[in-house]
């Protein structure tokens, strides 16, 4: 199957109440990852999240010390979805205090931007957020395409876009299920299904579509998210089951249309069969840990 031209997503969009010294820094750590709204008060912070202009709030622990702890803790209350980050960026001798006063509003993020690693941990926050925006709408639909579904067959599918990368292998994530891997397998192979590898795989190449979006990741850096054992390896996986390299990847998919063409090659043709499926057993759960134990 070709691909459809890949939709460029853009970068992230975050409203921010900061200092004008903390705006420059952000906005030089943010090309390609996100872009900013700055503001001045949380009110227009609230104006941004109820026009869907903004999926995500920076806040500076300094700005807050001027008195706006409780405009922020009902943003928060609000808006309890939105990842709000504070951010610190001065030393000073309430600083403690300061910080503290920002966990009192229900903010549970801070950044400690005085180091170089800070501005590591605020991108890697930011594509953690992207990367759930993404988590949410796939979820979404899956839940839509697969309606009727039997609750075994709805598992299996929530469970493969909500496992960690270290889940690579049909064992490993059988293993997640509660299920003896090959159960997991002849039912697939009975209901003339592709087999649960396929799925495993391909669901891998949409997270890995949704990294490459960060035009700041190299195929090594994609390779070390995902738990390859190298970037060779890596590499061969895509070849494998894209038939193209790693770069060519890149190039052609995101991780809107990657998920698509999940939903053309292994949902869509397969719905009446999928719907019908129960690829669980219930209480298989000793089964498989004393298999192991063996």
């Amino acid at each position: 199957m070709s691909p459809r031209p890949m939709q460029h997503t853009q970068p992230l969009p975050v409203a921010t109440m900061l200092t004008p010294r903390e705006r420059e820094g952000v906005d030089a750590a943010g090309v390609g990852s996100y872009y900013t709204y700055h503001r001045d008060s949380v009110a227009e912070l609230f104006d941004d999240l109820k026009a869907a202009r903004a999926t995500a709030v920076m806040i500076s622990v300094a700005r807050c010390e001027e008195g706006g702890h409780q405009a922020v803790a009902e943003l928060v209350r609000e808006f309890p979805a939105v990842p709000t980050i504070a951010v610190v960026s001065q030393s000073h001798s309430g600083l403690l205090q300061a910080v503290l006063s920002m966990g009192s509003t229900g903010v549970r993020q801070v950044v400690d931007i005085r180091e170089p690693k800070g501005w590591d941990e605020l991108r890697t926050y930011l594509l953690k957020t992207r990367s759930d925006e993404l988590q949410r709408r796939i979820l979404t639909q899956l839940a839509i395409d697969l309606a009727g579904a039997t609750p075994d067959c709805m598992r299996f599918f929530q469970e493969m876009f909500l496992a960690p990368p270290t889940v690579r292998t049909v064992r490993a994530f059988a293993a997640r299920l509660d299920v003896l891997p090959n159960t997991l397998m002849s039912r697939f192979f009975r209901a003339r299904l592709p087999a649960p590898k396929q799925y495993l795989a391909i669901a891998r190449h949409v997270r890995c579509a949704r990294l490459f979006e960060n035009r700041g990741f190299s195929v090594a850096n994609v390779s070390d998210h995902l738990d390859y054992s190298s970037p060779q390896s890596f590499g061969r996986h895509v070849v494998i089951h894209m038939g193209m390299t790693a770069v060519e990847f890149r190039e052609r998919f995101d991780g809107e249309v990657m998920f698509q063409h999940f939903r053309e090659r292994l949902i869509t043709p397969y719905l009446a069969e999928l719907k019908r499926l129960r690829p669980l057993t219930p209480s298989l759960g000793t089964t498989y840990a004393a298999s192991l134990r063996r």
